[in-house]
């Protein structure tokens, strides 16, 4: 007979993992609809602050130490800003101008942008023939999910170009922070939930200390939109953290990180079911590319393992070389060293 504790840390561990890929998958879906009541940049400053509410009380709860010098929440600065501020605002300005389920594809070229970002700011980690081929064939799926023929058929139709661009330099900075991390926040070895709560609540302080010139604009509070900001933010921004965290515990990173594949799944489901969006033919083609992309990088990595962390996004960011939570920032793997 089985052990039904087993079974049942088993079946937790799996609702954590089913939670996660639903509530970064709903994240675009919640920026779109606060979207309808608040500004792009409001949108950002709700989900930093209700993120970084919901992981002091993790921190609280679970006893975790804050830290307490100047170099450390440096660093941890740095992640608020190429983790969440820049990249939340970037995903929330996009929002105006493409689909949800749309943003959430883009998202997922954030596996490859860390592996490109690794690879060119850390010289020991030398991309190999196959991770190159990886990179090469999700690069080949973001242009088909921009599909550059609709410019020329019919420009009013094809997804605005500087939101494309939006979408990709968020993911790039998902990928550069993602590196810094693991060049600077990794060796400190630091509890997951601090390195969460550090980066998201310096990135909320730095926001709302910007607000005043950045957040300005009318608020037009309605249920859905109040309900869109806590699932984005008290969830997307901090509790699918610590759920990760245990995933990752229980299966492993490899196995954790396949989450990354039901996000963008997630968010096209969504995006057409409550919001009646249609994409193109040619937008969840190229999406299954990018994914196709990310795989083969990622059974590249497997067969030379490295350590390094994830970062916070919507959803896991970092297939390739590690994995986090995230949208939606945690040092996850830093476990294993």
């Amino acid at each position: 007979m089985g052990d039904p504790q087993g079974v049942t840390a088993d079946n937790r561990v799996l609702a954590q993992y089913l939670g996660a890929a639903l509530v970064w998958g709903s994240s675009f879906l919640f920026m779109k609809v606060g979207l309808d009541g608040l500004a792009p940049a409001q949108v950002a400053l709700s989900r930093l602050l209700l993120g970084a509410l919901t992981l002091v009380v993790v921190m609280a709860v679970a006893r975790r130490p804050w830290p307490r010098d100047r170099r450390t929440w440096g660093h941890l600065t740095v992640l608020g800003v190429l983790l969440c501020v820049v990249p939340y605002l970037l995903f929330a300005w996009a929002g105006q101008h493409l689909a949800s389920g749309l943003s959430s594809i883009f998202n997922a070229t954030t596996p490859l942008m860390t592996a490109a970002a690794v690879a060119v700011l850390l010289p020991v980690e030398r991309l190999t023939a196959v991770q190159r081929v990886g990179l090469a064939v999700g690069a080949v799926g973001v242009v088909v999910v921009v599909g550059p023929w609709a410019y020329l058929a019919d420009v009013a139709t094809a997804a605005p170009l500087p939101a494309v661009l939006a979408c990709l330099g968020a993911t790039a900075c998902y990928g550069l922070g993602t590196t810094y991390q693991r060049r600077f926040v990794v060796p400190l070895r630091l509890p997951p939930e601090t390195v969460a709560a550090g980066q998201v609540s310096a990135g909320a302080l730095l926001l709302t200390l910007a607000s005043p010139v950045v957040a300005t604009g009318p608020v037009h509070l309605t249920w859905p939109v109040v309900l869109s900001m806590v699932g984005l933010g008290a969830l997307g921004t901090g509790l699918a953290y610590v759920w990760m965290a245990r995933i990752i515990d229980a299966w492993g990173p490899q196995r954790a990180s396949t989450v990354t594949y039901l996000t963008p799944l997630v968010g096209v489901l969504l995006g057409i079911v409550v919001l009646g969006e249609q994409l193109h033919w040619y937008e969840p083609v190229g999406g299954l590319v990018v994914v196709l992309g990310v795989v083969v990088a990622q059974r590249a990595r497997r067969r030379a393992p490295v350590v390094g962390p994830g970062a916070p996004t919507d959803g896991p960011t970092d297939a390739v070389t590690a994995v986090t939570a995230p949208d939606q920032g945690t040092d996850l793997d830093a476990r294993r060293t």
